[in-house]
């Protein structure tokens, strides 16, 4: 498959993940993972629960350390994930990150603060016109349902123009036509360069923006796709599955 430009003209992957490993005591919660993510893709995690799909988002955001294997961001080494390599990323979790006692506003301009996000409130009117919640600016976090807790999440990860975004399960709480903001704001990150891994349990939604996935089962990788069209195969019950 031919690996979209990067900034700089190479084709050089944004994040390398080599046998990847984590053990908490005697579990373990993924088993030798291995992966690449380039510009421009969607890489999509999917797995039943328990199958170490937020457990390995959460090791490519730094939040844990790896027991074992390799990952590289932006072409080198990332264990732990240092501070620049985690102001490029974009991360949306299931805790929301955000303060229930705060507005909407204030919960942005201290993450625009901590970012040091240029032209703070010209680039927060942006996101909170992209994800739909200009009106919602004023009321604090705790009064707004899940759905809009998640759009706001997703408008804190956009904030700082992150080349990756990082998203567990983003379509929580979403009504259809919020997802519909969610797969056209997908759509538009990767067409501008930018890459996504995703986790979700919705497969429709990740047949529409996935350009590659993976499979997870009990920490390991038990199928691959290398795009939409082998996604739906796998999905299905066809046989047509990348050895991995």
């Amino acid at each position: 498959m031919t690996r979209p430009p990067t900034e700089t003209g190479t084709s050089d992957p944004y994040l390398e993940v080599e046998g990847l490993v984590k053990r908490y005591g005697w579990k373990t919660a993924l088993a030798g993972v291995s992966f690449a993510v380039y510009p421009g893709e969607c890489f999509l995690v999917l797995g039943p629960n328990g199958a170490g799909k937020s457990t390995l988002l959460r090791l490519l955001a730094g939040v844990v350390r790896p027991s074992a294997g390799r990952i590289a961001w932006f072409g080198r080494d990332a264990m732990p994930v240092p501070l620049d390599v985690r102001a490029r990323l974009g991360v949306v979790m299931h805790r929301t990150m955000l303060d229930p006692e705060l507005s909407v506003q204030e919960n942005l301009h201290y993450f625009a603060r901590l970012y040091r996000v240029s032209e703070a409130a010209s680039r927060i009117r942006e996101v909170v016109v992209l994800l739909g919640i200009e009106e919602r600016l004023h009321e604090r976090v705790r009064q707004l349902s899940r759905g809009y807790q998640q759009r706001v999440a997703l408008a804190r990860a956009l904030l700082h123009r992150p080349s990756v975004l990082l998203l567990d399960e983003p379509d929580t709480g979403l009504d259809q036509a919020s997802r519909r903001r969610l797969v056209a704001l997908v759509r538009e990150h990767c067409a501008h360069g930018g890459a996504v891994i995703m986790t979700t349990h919705a497969q429709e939604l990740g047949i529409e923006v996935a350009t590659k996935a993976v499979y997870l089962e009990r920490g390991r990788v038990l199928w691959s796709a290398r795009d939409a069209g082998e996604l739906r195969e796998a999905l299905a019950g066809s046989a047509s599955l990348v050895a991995v």
